[in-house]
């Protein structure tokens, strides 16, 4: 269906090229129109080619008139145009002598900004005899293959087809950018020849911005002078008109409202403004289409880089009241607020009830201010886990732990009563890394010594806001809804709080880019690797596929947040990922864990970048088996079977009641035993190689750093797992830079495509009201499910809770 209006809207055009033209005609409104519709900004808002719509994206409103004899009050000729993305409505009126006429058009677009199609409406009221006016058709093509290059193609007819006109539309801009663009159109008629075809040609010039220049001559040597100066929502706009001997002959007048424009006044007059931000709730990696207002990581680093390049605003104001959000992602946004601050611009954080990390993200601000009630821990940092030894020895149910690497301890929790030596080092690293990298970070920005802050985490722990205003901790204290009142106290002149919607670069209309920008396509890889659950690999690489084959998407940033999991969905995505080196560069962002099968994920990207706190690595592969010992026989239930095949019964069982899983009756023999064992070890050699390769490393360096072991970002630096610390931004800018992308002119495309709704929110989840107890519950049914399976699984079982309630 989609082809055939394509089709129409081509052929209906073609034909009308080379017919005759009895109605008011294309340029009988360059009275009105400074260049031709593709030259210079949205033309008359779909009055001429109704294509351009697609390029409007806030509503504007046009009031033009033409001012005979310098009569500025005479309004014998005016237009009324009018636009909202996708959609614009325009008037024309003009009066000779007694006798008024009044062209109205209704327009519509759809497509991208390469190649759109539009169609308009158009009818007439008053004297329409007199005129010779009908109702009309137009159709429209703008087509613009690069930033240089934009084709229009218009066809207008009557609805009896009696009256036809054809126009074509070629402007050009030499630097691919508004600074200058040169236009040239012409008239097709019926049994007229190409050379003496209605034509003209002109140039639109920006050499401030806002400020336009343009000039605009006709086969007819009448030539057209404007000139437009915008104020941002306002614009003004004025052209001189001169007949073949280039005598004066009168001017047009234009008044633009609405939609912010570019302009000079920002520049010369920067407001003093701060950006409201309220990070309550969680942070997410995306949200729904619709009805979801969560923030989201990428959305926050945009609009602080927004904030960052805007001359309007001199600082940011935050409300981290009930923030969640993980410690790396915190220090992503932390990091970008810090390069914010680096431009002299200041960064106010309300507060109420904090722990050790959100008082690490706060402490960047200039000036913290906590509820006159709030309450600051600094606690330090810890590492824990849950064991089930004893649990499972009492429900009669047995785990044997297949554990062949030092690190790899992922199953210890069904297996000891205690971590062992290996996991406590391991774990201690992690948490020595955590506290390290708080320390220092609130030390500088707080002005703090290292003893200093030791002594407030080993002695006072507890903070209520008067203590943590005496320590220093806080700047001040009050509530969230007088913090306005507090900014104007500290800049000691009157301050502004603006949204998201107020920042310059959400503003700024978009006609100083021609054509679809270059993409840079963000996949996220969150949960657990498996093919139909967490990263839901089977749909994963068919994103993957689609960015690899869009000639748009220029470079590929793969977001890992995973503790690993499935082997086999590691791989689909691994591989991936591989045959698009050369293609396309690939770029590796790993968020708060990819480690194991997350790690898996990364392995083959160009560049690996991690945060400091990221938790990496954990190269290794281990299983257990649960199997029963005595539970069977304590519910009274007892289980027969018929079998044919030495091993057919590994993995019969009873039931087990609440969780519905299946325990097996037995254990592994020594046989079956020695060939799981040796499956693991071959899918670990698998894996020593395969990051070797992807590390353009050796297997013996590799063996040295992995036995299961998880790393620190800043760990995985310096032992070669990771290139670069830092965070998605981070990634996305070695993406651009490789890619050899200039900063303004790419558009992040994110993977996968969100549904339209939260339907969990409609039917709330048994899991979102679990207890602890639950939990854990939920976590035994996860390791059931996958019984007996060799897993890519990171020592982490905070993150598989985290998994379950995705």
């Amino acid at each position: 269906m989609k082809s055939r209006i394509i089709l129409f809207v081509l052929i209906l055009p073609l034909n009308i090229l080379q017919s005759q033209v009895g109605f008011d005609s294309y340029y009988s409104r360059s009275d009105f129109s400074l260049t031709s519709p593709g030259a210079m900004g949205f033309g008359l808002y779909g009055y001429d080619n109704p294509a351009i719509l697609t390029y409007v994206n806030n509503p504007n409103l046009l009031l033009t008139w033409t001012a005979p004899n310098n009569n500025w009050f005479k309004f014998d000729r005016w237009g009324l145009f009018a636009a909202i993305p996708n959609f614009g409505f325009g008037v024309i009126s003009q009066k000779i002598d007694n006798s008024v006429i009044n062209d109205y058009r209704i327009s519509s677009a759809f497509g991208d900004k390469s190649f759109s199609v539009g169609i308009s409406y158009g009818w007439s009221g008053g004297d329409t005899k007199f005129f010779h006016r009908s109702n009309l058709i137009s159709t429209g093509i703008l087509f613009r293959p690069s930033k240089l290059i934009s084709l229009g193609l218009i066809g207008t007819t009557t609805t009896d087809f009696s009256d036809k006109e054809g126009v074509l539309d070629f402007a050009v801009r030499p630097l691919g950018n508004e600074s200058i663009a040169l236009f040239a159109d012409y008239i097709f008629q019926k049994n007229v020849s190409l050379s003496k075809s209605p034509w003209s040609i002109g140039a639109a010039l920006e050499p401030l911005p806002g400020v336009r220049i343009t000039a605009r001559y006709f086969d007819t040597k009448f030539l057209n002078v404007g000139f437009q100066f915008s104020l941002g929502n306002i614009g003004f706009t004025s052209q001189s008109h001169f007949d073949p001997d280039q005598k004066y002959l009168n001017n047009s007048y234009g008044i633009r409202f609405g939609a912010y424009d570019r302009n000079i006044l920002t520049k010369l007059f920067p407001e003093e403004n701060y950006l409201k931000m309220e990070l309550t709730g969680p942070i997410k990696y995306q949200r729904f289409i619709l009805f979801d207002k969560s923030n989201t990581l990428i959305n926050i680093l945009f609009q602080i880089d927004a904030a960052k390049n805007d001359r309007g605003v001199k600082g940011i104001v935050i409300n981290a009241s009930n923030i969640i959000a993980n410690r790396e992602m915190l220090w992503e946004v932390r990091s970008k607020l810090a390069e914010f601050k680096s431009l002299g611009k200041k960064v106010v954080i309300f507060i109420d009830k904090a722990n050790i990390d959100l008082y690490h993200f706060a402490s960047v601000a200039d000036k913290i201010v906590m509820d006159e009630i709030g309450l600051l821990t600094l606690e330090g940092y810890m590492m824990g886990r849950n064991f089930y030894k004893g649990t499972l020895e009492k429900l009669g149910i047995g785990y044997d732990e297949w554990r062949f690497f030092k690190y790899k301890s992922a199953m210890e929790s069904f297996s000891r009563e205690k971590m062992s030596d290996a996991d406590r080092e391991q774990r201690q690293k992690l948490v020595d890394a955590n506290y390290e990298l708080a320390k220092k970070e609130i030390c500088t920005d707080r002005n703090l010594s290292s003893e200093k802050f030791d002594e407030l985490v080993d002695n006072q722990v507890i903070f209520a806001s008067n203590e943590a205003l005496k320590k220093g901790l806080v700047d001040t204290l009050a509530r969230w809804d007088a913090v306005e009142d507090l900014l104007k106290k500290y800049e000691n002149e009157e301050t502004n709080l603006v949204g998201m919607n107020s920042l310059e670069r959400i503003k700024l209309p978009s006609d100083n880019y021609w054509g679809e920008k270059p993409r840079i396509a963000v996949v996220y890889a969150l949960g657990a690797c498996a093919m139909d659950e967490g990263i839901t690999a089977r749909k994963l690489i068919k994103d993957i596929e689609e960015v690899v084959k869009d000639a748009q998407v220029k470079a590929i940033v793969l977001r890992v947040d995973s503790p690993g999991g499935d082997a086999m969905a590691s791989d689909y995505i691994a591989e991936a990922l591989k045959k698009v080196k050369g293609k396309k560069p690939v770029i590796i962002s790993q968020g708060y864990v990819a480690a194991s099968g997350g790690y898996w994920l990364s392995m083959y990207g160009d560049t690996i970048v991690a945060a400091p706190n990221t938790i990496t690595g954990s190269i290794g592969v281990i299983g257990g088996w649960f199997y029963n010992k005595e539970l069977k026989e304590k519910l009274g239930v007892t289980t027969d079977l018929v079998q044919r095949g030495k091993h057919a019964d590994i993995g019969y069982g009873i039931l087990i009641p609440l969780i519905n899983m299946s325990l097996p009756d037995r254990n592994l023999n020594d046989e079956e035993r020695a060939q799981v064992e040796k499956l693991i070890k071959g899918w670990y050699e698998s894996f020593v190689e395969r990051v070797a390769i992807g590390r353009n490393k050796n297997s013996t360096d590799i063996q040295e750093i992995a036995q299961g072991r998880v790393w620190s970002g800043t760990d995985g630096l310096s032992i070669g797992l990771v290139d670069s610390l830092g965070g998605l931004e981070t990634a996305i800018n070695i993406a651009k830079d490789k890619a050899q992308l200039k900063d303004s002119e790419f558009e992040i495309v994110q993977y996968p495509k969100m549904p339209l709704i939260d339907l969990s929110s409609l039917m709330p989840s048994p899991f979102s009201k679990m207890t602890e107890e639950n939990k854990s519950l939920e976590v035994l049914k996860f390791r059931m499910k996958n019984n007996g399976r060799p897993l890519l699984m990171a020592p982490l079982d905070e993150f598989i809770e985290e998994i379950i309630e995705r």
